[in-house]
C-alpha cells in the first residue's frame, strides 16, 4: 500500500493489473492518498474481479493487450513479487528498453529476497554473454520504498515536466455519497 501512496503523492496515477493482493494494495494506497487509481484487468475463468480501489478500469480478454496498455501509459514500472505474468511483463519492459524501443524508463523491482533467483539468473546471463553487463543497469532491485520513489522521481519528474500534486487525502465513503445529489 505504501508504494501506491507514495507514487500518488509524487503526482503519478497508479495503474496496476487491477486484481487482488498486491495490485489491490497499490490501488488502495493511491486512492487513500487522494491520487488517481486505475487498473488494466484481465478476464480469467478462475479469478480476477476488479478490485474496489480503482477510479477507472478496463477489462481485457488477452494478456498481450493489457501489456501494451500498461507500457503505453506508464512512466515507470514497479515490479512486486509475482508469478509468470509478472515475469512476462518485466521481461517485456526490459526488452523494449534494451532494444531502445523505449528510453529512460525506470524499472524498480521490489523484494531482494523474493527476486534473489532472478538476480542470480541475470548475473548468469551476463556470464554467458546473452546480455551485456550494462543491461543490469536497466533496473534497480531494492527493499526500500524511499529508494524506489527517489529513483522514479529522479528519472521522470524533470524529464516529462511532471508536477507533484498537492496531497489531498481521499474523501471518506460518506462524504463521497453526499456529493452525488
Amino acid at each position: 500500500m505504501e508504494i501506491g501512496k507514495r507514487l500518488a503523492q509524487s503526482g503519478f496515477t497508479v495503474m496496476t493489473g487491477g486484481g487482488p493482493g498486491i495490485m489491490e494494495a497499490a490501488n488502495r494506497g493511491a486512492r487513500e492518498a487522494g491520487g488517481t487509481s486505475v487498473g488494466c484487468n484481465i478476464k480469467l475463468e478462475f479469478e480476477q474481479d476488479p478490485n474496489p480501489y480503482m477510479d477507472k478500469w478496463v477489462t481485457f480478454k488477452y494478456f498481450f493487450v493489457r501489456k501494451v496498455l500498461l507500457m503505453k501509459y506508464s512512466y515507470a514500472f514497479v515490479v512486486m513479487p509475482g508469478g509468470a505474468g509478472t515475469m512476462d511483463e518485466l521481461f517485456g519492459a526490459l526488452t523494449l528498453i534494451q532494444t531502445k524501443k523505449i528510453s529512460d524508463f525506470p524499472v524498480v523491482i521490489m523484494g531482494k529476497e523474493y527476486w534473489k533467483n532472478l538476480s542470480e539468473l541475470m548475473d548468469d546471463f551476463v556470464k554467458n554473454k546473452t546480455i551485456n553487463e550494462e543491461d543490469l543497469k536497466l533496473f534497480i532491485l531494492t527493499d526500500s520504498v524511499d529508494e524506489a520513489i527517489d529513483h522514479i522521481n529522479k528519472n521522470t519528474l524533470d524529464k516529462y515536466k511532471l508536477k507533484k500534486k498537492k496531497y489531498q487525502p481521499a474523501k471518506s465513503p460518506d462524504e463521497s455519497k453526499s456529493n452525488i445529489n
